[in-house]
């Protein structure tokens, strides 16, 4: 209900500029209707966040969206600019959301101040991600666009751009705090979130640099709280002070993390080539880890034929220090009690989203038949390192490697 009064909302936002400023507003959007599916009813095949995702039956939502913006002129200095999309995400459902609502204030020829709801400038392709049409993948790989759930920062940033020769450089830095409901019920909250954002582009060649950090607070999460709670009723209650220390490492409350990537894209004559590597660290049981694809593509006419390979990996997790055992004289329930608990926390590096290692290698086509418009078909296959990896609902005895076919339609008006 709450997602129907945006829409309805950034509908009427949409339909006034345009009753009494014409000329002053500008009007566009984007969107994919896409089939997926793959070849395994075990488990299920999404994009980042989503409750669920592509078994055998063909679905639409996986990667199918609609987005629609509009951008306001107040001056020649001023302007406002809203965004709303609708697709499946954390719920398992289309639901519209607010994606981006600021103003923006041009201060000079190089720079620009924005204040609002921006795009969270944490990947190569953040400000566009959900646009397939500005993209030569069906969908950015998972592995390492999973490694970071925040997709809008609401407060401030200030971005600076300056051409010297035949080089243009962009600096962004943003401030404020970020929100995202997680599929299964429970919200991640950061606060005090800053990033920054480096690009230069030169002729056919862009680089870029960014860095995300702030501090977490996971809400809601049933599981994660019954399991604080366990570990501190046995450090109280067998005198273990390692479970209480245990406790604190996993808890995901106030909890420092950061997103560190470098990305590189060429577009050179007919050849097509783009690459991401990323690092994520945090202070809770949520995995450090290391992420990164390359994607390779050559432009034949109006046809893009692609392949890229992503991979992910934990570098690291919490430290258990409780031990395997009690001591002798200690209540016969002890041992069973840390032997269950040691084998939930060895298994936190794959539980919840954006939680696993993976490798995906991706095959797929581009047609642009006509303006404005894109045909996409694309195969991928998912190998789990171990348990589902970043496939999710997984039921027992799923084993992979999973394979995902997808055919989709891109446009912009």
């Amino acid at each position: 209900m709450k997602k129907r009064i945006i829409a309805s909302a950034l509908a009427l936002s949409f339909v006034a500029p345009c009753a009494f400023a014409q000329d002053a507003v500008r009007i566009s959007g984007f969107g994919t209707g896409a089939l997926t599916w793959t070849n395994t009813d075990k488990a299920e095949f999404g994009r980042p966040n989503q409750a669920s995702g592509a078994t055998k039956d063909v679905t639409t939502g996986v990667d199918s969206n609609f987005g629609v913006q509009a951008d306001y002129a107040v001056n020649n200095w001023l302007s406002v600019t809203g965004q709303g999309l609708v697709r499946k995400d954390a719920q398992d459902d289309y639901g519209a959301e607010l994606a981006w609502a600021f103003a923006k204030a041009k201060v000079s020829d190089d720079v620009s101040i924005r204040v609002g709801r921006m795009g969270l400038p944490a990947f190569m392709i953040s400000d566009y991600r959900n646009v397939g049409y500005a993209n030569t993948m069906l969908r950015p790989p998972a592995e390492v666009y999973s490694q970071m759930l925040f997709n809008t920062v609401d407060g401030a940033d200030v971005i600076w751009q300056h051409s010297y020769a035949a080089t243009t450089y962009t600096a962004q830095f943003a401030v404020g705090k970020s929100k995202v409901d997680i599929a299964g019920g429970p919200s991640l909250d950061g606060r005090r979130v800053t990033a920054l954002n480096l690009v230069a582009e030169h002729g056919p060649l862009t680089v870029r640099f960014g860095r995300v950090d702030g501090h977490l607070t996971l809400n809601g999460s049933t599981s994660l709280a019954t399991l604080l709670n366990t570990l501190n009723t046995v450090a109280a209650g067998y005198k273990f002070p390692q479970a209480a220390q245990l406790a604190k490492d996993i808890d995901v409350r106030d909890k420092k993390a950061s997103f560190t990537s470098l990305g590189a894209t060429l577009d050179w004559n007919d050849i097509v080539v783009q690459s991401e590597y990323a690092k994520r660290k945090t202070d809770s049981y949520i995995n450090d880890t290391t992420s990164w694809y390359v994607m390779g593509g050559y432009r034949i006419g109006k046809f893009l034929p692609y392949y890229s390979h992503a991979k992910l990996s934990i570098d690291g997790n919490v430290r258990n220090g409780m031990p395997a055992a009690c001591p002798a004289g200690y209540p016969a329930a002890c041992t069973p009690t840390l032997a269950t608990l040691n084998g939930i926390v060895s298994n936190l590096r794959y539980t919840g989203v954006s939680q696993g290692e993976q490798q995906t290698d991706t095959i797929g086509l581009r047609w642009d038949f006509r303006s404005s418009v894109a045909l996409k078909v694309q195969f991928d296959r998912v190998r789990p390192n171990k348990a589902a990896g970043l496939l999710v609902n997984a039921q027992p005895g799923f084993k992979g490697p999973v394979t995902v076919g997808a055919v989709a339609l891109d446009f912009v008006f």
